[in-house]
């Protein structure tokens, strides 16, 4: 049962699974054929060298060395930046087809306990190289969480040295408070950005 228990261990770490739900991972993987098991090895395996950071956004992509295709798609608006908590949030905003800028991944919010760190050393470079590019709009477009509440805060203070430059606004309240951008449905993170409102 050493492997077991190992691999559930392993499952828990994944966000959002507990030790029962890890636990059917296992089996459900002992259930399967060896070739799938395999097959999810290589992919894991594989990870590393099929996708990258972009350096610009932060997000992770495949063949995003040293752009993805968002950030070298030169339709996009350079004039607006949607800051996100996590990379499944740029997908979220994509559903919506309103939002036509782009994309900071800021990795994570801040919490109380001060455990969490966001990538403001990235956030600070990339703001500086957009202002020069025509950056005019800074979304700070985090969920309406205590945590995603105090990060914007956060942020806010290390865009004063820009306030001169540019307009820096908050999603509207579309959004339930408590609720993450990941799961909110198209129509409603539509509204919220629609609806944004200047900090």
């Amino acid at each position: 049962m050493h492997i077991i228990d190992d691999l559930t261990a392993a499952f828990s770490k994944l966000p959002g699974i507990g030790p029962r739900q890890a636990r059917r991972f296992v089996y459900h993987l002992l259930d399967c054929p060896a070739g799938e098991r395999d097959a999810l090895a290589r992919l894991i395996q594989n990870i590393s060298g099929s996708i990258s950071q972009c350096s610009s956004c932060m997000r992770f992509a495949d063949n995003a060395k040293p752009l993805c295709s968002y950030c070298k798609d030169i339709s996009r608006d350079p004039a607006v930046l949607a800051v996100i908590e996590k990379d499944q949030d740029l997908i979220a905003f994509e559903k919506t087809h309103e939002f036509k800028g782009h994309y900071f991944v800021l990795g994570g919010t801040l919490t109380l306990s001060g455990k969490n760190r966001v990538r403001e050393k990235d956030f600070d470079r990339v703001i500086k190289d957009k202002i020069s590019k025509g950056l005019s709009e800074v979304i700070l477009a985090l969920a309406a969480t205590t945590e995603g509440e105090m990060t914007t805060d956060y942020l806010k203070d290390r865009l004063l040295p820009y306030r001169d430059t540019l307009t820096i606004s908050v999603l509207g309240r579309g959004l339930a408070t408590g609720s993450e951008l990941e799961y909110a449905d198209k129509e409603t993170l539509s509204n919220a950005y629609r609806n944004r409102k200047i900090t």
